[in-house]
């Protein structure tokens, strides 16, 4: 991938052996060179048919977009392919807001040389931060959606069009969006390798707590961003904070709801960001910003607050992610989750399941247990479609659940409060066919599924 992504990967060897220690950092570097020598993710670009079919379509929709950006001494190269990403773009209906703190007049030069009326330069009087900074960007907006952008990054041809597409696909269906997001990737400093691609799931409730794997590309409903705005206390995590904030104005004042709720938020499954990895950027270096970390976890913080889950928020080895410890545990202050699953883990070290998709395939077969797991989702908790109700703890309408399915008393192990599966189901049973009705009930319910990595069962 090049020499700055291999000296990245040492620097981060080196501060992930100071902060964890080195059996941690052992396997973390073990499982990094394994990833990397099977990545042969490269991004390909949209050939020309493609993206004037686009422009055709994009004709139909109506949809407008301000793409937000503060910008702060903004290199030339980066500033002008920022700003030519948007001009290219497929769907041509939207402003692009600067809101340049800059000291010099560096990005007003560039700025001054573009001459689209589509481009709205805003020179700011102080530096206040980024968040104060793109909330000056926001008052501006005059969009149904806004988009966030880094000031050197670079949106694909196709992402207002993707977005816009989806936007109105829902609202054929009665649905308003109020947040979307798409996969992103990485690319170095001259745009010739695309890396990391950041294939990302739907809307996941407990992930987003877990991390804002969210990220970019990030499109909000105008009204609702400018009602939220950016908080300065969440600078270097203002987006993961505004994203909180959203989905729990979504998520309404019943602070306690016993069901789940389906939110307006929509996953783009394309690639439509990517992130620019330089010696400055938190990509590349992510401990040139640890305070941004402790941002984001206030954020959590804040959302349990509001939500009243009473809980402390941790970091968790890799910086970014986070894990949320109720009090006294998660279905105590959970209505809205039916059973909380865990993983199982063979003689071999080595992941047996736990967490399964809707067909039952094991999301995290045969990964050793040392190992965090693509995006390091295999130590976060998170929204599950199906958990193995033989590493399990349920709710009390859970427990009703299971005596229904195998019409006998639920037990419970008298050490862990787990389900007592051994005493409870007969040695052929169909483990994986029990544990799909079982959480299918649930959902039907309207309750989550959530599953907790460091719930461990041993299997034979």
């Amino acid at each position: 991938m090049g020499k700055i992504l291999k000296i990245s990967n040492i620097r981060k060897t080196i501060n992930y052996l100071k902060k964890n220690g080195f059996k941690h950092a052992y396997y973390a570097a073990r499982e990094r060179i394994g990833l990397e020598k099977a990545d042969a993710y490269f991004y390909e670009h949209l050939p020309e048919e493609v993206l004037e079919e686009q422009r055709q379509k994009g004709k139909m929709l109506h949809c407008k977009f301000s793409i937000l950006v503060p910008t702060y001494e903004t290199k030339e190269e980066y500033l002008r392919r920022m700003i030519e990403s948007v001009l290219v773009q497929t769907y041509g209906n939207f402003e692009l807001i600067l809101a340049d703190a800059s000291t010099s007049d560096c990005v007003e030069r560039v700025v001054s040389t573009y001459q689209d009326e589509r481009i709205k330069y805003k020179r700011l009087k102080q530096n206040g931060g980024i968040s104060a900074n793109t909330n000056q960007a926001l008052m501006y907006a005059t969009g149904d959606y806004a988009g966030l952008l880094d000031h050197d990054d670079v949106l694909t041809e196709d992402a207002l069009y993707e977005m816009a597409a989806c936007i109105n696909a829902a609202q054929q269906n009665g649905i308003e969006l109020q947040m979307l997001y798409s996969d992103e990737d990485k690319c170095n400093s001259d745009e010739t390798i695309y890396y990391e691609v950041n294939k990302k799931p739907k809307f996941n409730l407990d992930l987003i707590l877990s991390n804002n794997y969210i990220c970019h590309f990030l499109v909000m409903n105008r009204i609702l961003l400018q009602e939220l705005q950016f908080r300065p206390i969440c600078d270097g995590a203002q987006d993961f904070d505004l994203v909180l904030r959203a989905v729990s104005h979504m998520m309404g004042k019943n602070k306690r709801a016993e069901k789940a709720q389906e939110l307006p938020i929509a996953h783009v499954p394309k690639v439509l960001y990517h992130w620019r990895c330089h010696e400055a950027s938190t990509a590349e270096n992510p401990e040139s910003k640890r305070y941004a970390y402790d941002a984001g976890k206030r954020a959590v913080e804040d959302f349990l607050r509001y939500r009243e889950w009473n809980g402390q928020v941790q970091h968790l080895k890799h910086l970014g992610f986070y894990r949320v410890v109720y009090e006294p545990d998660l279905l105590a202050n959970r209505p809205d989750v039916g059973a909380v699953g865990g993983k199982l883990v063979g003689k071999n070290n080595k992941i047996t399941g736990g967490i399964y998709l809707a067909s039952g395939e094991p999301v995290f077969n045969g990964l050793h247990k040392e190992y965090s797991g693509y995006m390091h989702r295999a130590v976060l908790c998170q929204e599950a479609e199906m958990i193995d109700v033989r590493c399990m703890v349920a709710s009390k309408a859970g427990e009703e659940i299971m005596e229904e399915i195998m019409g006998l008393p639920y037990l419970k192990n008298p050490q862990t409060g787990r389900f007592n599966w051994r005493d409870c189901m007969k040695d052929d049973a169909d483990y994986v066919e029990i544990s799909r009705k079982f959480c299918q009930k649930i959902r039907e319910r309207g309750m989550r599924i959530v599953w907790d990595p460091s719930i461990i069962e041993k299997t034979e």
